[in-house]
């Protein structure tokens, strides 16, 4: 699970990170002065080799777009269960991810989708993305899919509890080396219930003939034009801030869903890249979220 041009390991020392947007300062001609989103950690300027960026499409402002991997992961997981019209539908867990997830799921017809979180003020977040909201007590059951992106085993445990008779649950978590308790006596067999994982590393195969990687991620980023996505972004720092930042993310003293880094003040000297290399002035990054069940 180690990140794209990560250095180190966990706990530390680590240079990790993930979401990147910056301009091309030098490399294919085709790249130069381009838009591009990149999987990086942060840093004021980097080199990476010229597949490693995608360009950003006009009309999908740099702001917004550092949001793209995590509509590329909610993009894979409707891809891994594709919604159907008349489908009774809940996200668990009001994160960055379940709330790209419930976006999406807006945009198709017919369909009911309550996100489910256990803090009270993602209401505003649901309706700003056009969807229900409920309190894991208040969940409305009876679901023909769950999508669960809490990361804990309590809202896991919950998602199984929604589904009606043949439903399946879709697991965007990653619990890391935590073990998960789940209650698979019960109703799960008499129901005949389904749990499945969701990963971004490949795409699911009934898509796969048509669709690669870099596609799908070039596909999230033209749904970034929605700006509807910007209810995402809750907060935004200057890059040399980004010590104290952290800690307080860390802390839980400083909730939220995607936390923007400028880079802007910091103005790159000049590079010479290799063919195949592309420097980039990064613009913004999220760093890891604040996200609850």
């Amino acid at each position: 699970m180690r990140a794209p041009f990560q250095e180190g390991d966990f706990p530390g020392p680590v240079k990790y990170g993930y979401l990147n947007v910056g301009r091309v300062e030098a490399g294919p001609p085709e790249l130069v002065g381009r838009t591009v989103f990149s999987l990086y950690p942060h840093q004021t300027r980097f080199r990476v080799p010229a597949a490693a960026v995608t360009p950003v499409p006009d009309g999908v402002p740099p702001e917004r777009a550092v949001l793209a991997g995590t509509v590329e992961t909610a993009l894979n997981a409707l891809w891994d269960a594709p919604p159907r019209i008349g489908d009774r539908i809940a996200v668990v867990g009001a994160g960055a991810v379940g709330c790209s997830v419930a976006a999406l799921l807006a945009r198709y017809p017919g369909i009911r989708v309550q996100l489910v979180d256990i803090d009270p003020a993602r209401a505003a977040v649901a309706s700003a993305l056009g969807v229900e909201f409920a309190l894991p007590v208040q969940a409305v059951d009876d679901c023909d899919f769950v999508f669960h992106a809490s990361a804990t085993q309590s809202g896991l445990r919950r998602s199984l509890e929604l589904l009606a008779p043949e439903g399946c649950v879709v697991d965007l978590s990653w619990y890391g080396d935590e073990p998960v308790t789940l209650p698979l006596g019960e109703f799960f067999h008499s129901r005949r219930l389904t749990l499945r994982s969701s990963q971004v590393g490949v795409v699911p195969p009934a898509r796969r003939g048509r669709y690669t990687t870099g596609d799908r991620l070039a596909l999230a980023l033209d749904l970034l034009r929605d700006p509807v996505f910007d209810a995402l972004v809750t907060g935004e720092s200057d890059f040399d801030d980004l010590p104290r930042v952290m800690a307080e993310i860390t802390a839980g003293r400083l909730p939220g869903l995607c936390h923007r880094i400028r880079y802007s003040s910091h103005r790159p000297g000049t590079a010479v890249p290799s063919a195949d290399e592309t420097p980039l002035e990064s613009s913004c990054s999220p760093s890891p979220s604040g996200i609850t069940s």
